[in-house]
């Protein structure tokens, strides 16, 4: 799972990348196509580098014993051609929910406000970043713990990587939302007409935090067997995503587009949570995500106080990340199981390791929640 996570970061972060470069140098609605077509073209390349190279050591060597005939391989690959045509629908209909707006724009709108709008996507998509990697890693083990039958193992799956998750991509969505114009500044230095789309950066980042929901969730019942039912949400998602951008985006322009594509993430979430409840039994930890919710609102208040330029940026990124860190311990937000969760990434984190570990050190000791108390019971 360490190596799919690996090259789902590299698809984002080359489509991110690759778009805000094309959008750079002017080509606009199409550079941030193409930007998808280079993270696509890059996780391809990635993934056959790291098949070729790791996966050896775990494949068994060739039994002269095995024996498969032809109408076995035939059933099998009628299993995998059933389950794949979903998954490559949902995916087609992921693109939509991407472009739709920016196809509809064309018809309502200058050049000039599409390539606002253009920049401002491929930033908002960076808290998906966490949201596809979790997804990524989440299917198999769902899937394992499902078909095993260990409902406490799939409750402990499905709570916790929508905590993790979470935890890291709801305060990255608002401070992305309250900076939005100084990060568009910063990025698209060289023509700081792209800040005209700051509005429609801070409504498409909001609309990302309900669409994490959704990428996590649809992982989750993906993997558990039912493929079908995110194709049929997400699609529903892709038509309102149409429909509301048709009637939006000639009244209010690119925070138009922007407002239908979060109006469709946030009704593409809410069935995804019920279906997440209806078919694992598990609730999801909302008082989790009350208490991180408020850290990231405590989080931005300084930044109202703050220069709209970039050393306002970089102070308040610096306050937002303590002021952030203090109040998830104000809260008593993490428990114990939490604090050695976090442990394991700590010390992939090198130089910063020893210092994360005293942290961790305090808040296990001072402000954990006891594991006894569930965060179903809200």
């Amino acid at each position: 799972m360490e190596y799919i996570l690996y090259t789902r970061t590299i698809e984002q972060l080359v489509m991110i990348l690759a778009a805000t470069a094309l959008v750079l140098i002017g080509l606009s609605a199409f550079g941030a196509v193409l930007g998808s077509v280079f993270g696509f073209a890059a996780a391809s390349v990635s993934a056959i580098y790291i098949f070729k190279k790791y996966m050896g050591k775990y494949l068994p060597p060739r039994s002269p014993d095995f024996k498969f005939s032809l109408k076995e391989e035939l059933g099998l690959a009628k299993k995998l051609v059933l389950f794949s045509i979903p998954v490559s629908i949902t995916a087609l209909a992921e693109m939509g929910i991407y472009f739709a707006c920016t196809l509809i724009m064309g018809v309502f709108l200058t050049s000039t406000l599409i390539g606002y709008f253009t920049a401002a996507d491929p930033i908002a998509r960076l808290p998906l970043i966490v949201s596809t990697s979790l997804g990524t890693t989440i299917l198999p083990a769902a899937s394992e713990a499902f078909a095993t039958k260990n409902k406490e193992l799939l409750s402990k799956y499905v709570r916790d990587s929508f905590k993790y998750g979470m935890f890291f991509v709801i305060p990255m969505c608002v401070g992305i939302a309250v900076f939005s114009k100084q990060i568009l500044g910063l990025v698209y230095f060289t023509n700081l007409d792209y800040v005209t789309g700051g509005l429609a950066l801070s409504i498409l980042v909001i609309g990302m935090s309900f669409y994490s929901f959704y990428i996590m969730s649809s992982s989750i019942v993906q993997g558990i067997g039912n493929p079908r039912i995110p194709m049929y949400i997400l699609l529903g998602g892709a038509l309102i995503t149409i429909i509301a951008g048709l009637y939006l985006v000639p009244l209010y322009g690119i925070e138009g587009g922007a407002l239908a594509s979060t109006i469709a993430s946030f009704l593409m979430m809410i069935p995804m949570i019920y279906f997440i409840n209806k078919l694992t039994g598990v609730k999801l930890p909302y008082k989790f995500f009350a208490k991180v919710s408020i850290a990231s609102i405590i989080m931005i208040l300084p930044a109202f106080m703050l220069p709209e330029n970039n050393i306002g940026l970089i102070i308040g990124i610096i306050l937002g990340i303590i002021i952030y860190f203090v109040m998830i311990l104000v809260l008593r937000t993490l428990s114990k199981d939490d604090v050695n969760q976090f442990r394991g990434l700590a010390d992939k984190l090198g130089p910063l390791g020893n210092f994360t570990n005293k942290v961790l050190d305090f808040t296990e000791k001072y402000t954990c929640e006891s594991d006894d108390l569930s965060y179903d019971d809200l």
